[in-house]
């Protein structure tokens, strides 16, 4: 298995935002829901051109991505997405480390992120701790973020 780690391009926006919206659904939100959160989850070339977005590759395949905000002291971890199709892969792991490794080549001190309720597990797995809640809406339903940071 040859894995590699690359600085998304222009032309990955396609298959950023598949990746994006087939996570989302994997968690089995409403359809509803999932149609009002595309715009969110769509990559467009001049998003990868502006941002600091890394895609994890298998041997060829995109499994994965995260984009990363930074502004030093402090980092935001603006998405992280692995496929299904390699989800328990350790895909998560290598790329949250990456992420890691780039904020203190960085003089960046801490990492913070508004987790996806179904994600926040793997963030605490991450070294991650809840610090506080963000509250929000979807279709009318009530929504609460967990807000996750990490000390580097």
């Amino acid at each position: 298995m040859n894995i590699e780690i690359r600085r998304a391009v222009p032309e990955d926006a396609e298959t950023l935002t598949e990746i994006a919206i087939a996570a989302k659904r994997h968690w089995n939100y409403p359809e509803r829901w999932i149609q009002i959160w595309i715009p969110l989850l769509t990559f467009k070339p001049e998003d990868i051109s502006s941002s600091k977005i890394f895609a994890e590759l298998v041997d060829g395949e995109m499994a994965g991505f995260y984009r990363l905000i930074k502004n030093p002291p402090r980092a935001v971890l603006e998405d992280l997405w692995v496929a299904p199709n390699f989800m328990g892969r350790g895909i998560g792991q290598t790329l949250f480390e990456h992420a890691i490794s780039s904020c203190r080549s960085a003089n960046v001190f801490a990492m913070e992120l508004d987790a996806d309720p179904n994600a926040q597990g793997f963030y605490e797995k991450m070294g991650m701790h809840k610090v506080g809640e963000k509250k929000t809406e979807v279709d009318g339903q009530p929504r609460i973020l967990p807000i996750m940071e990490i000390k580097l």
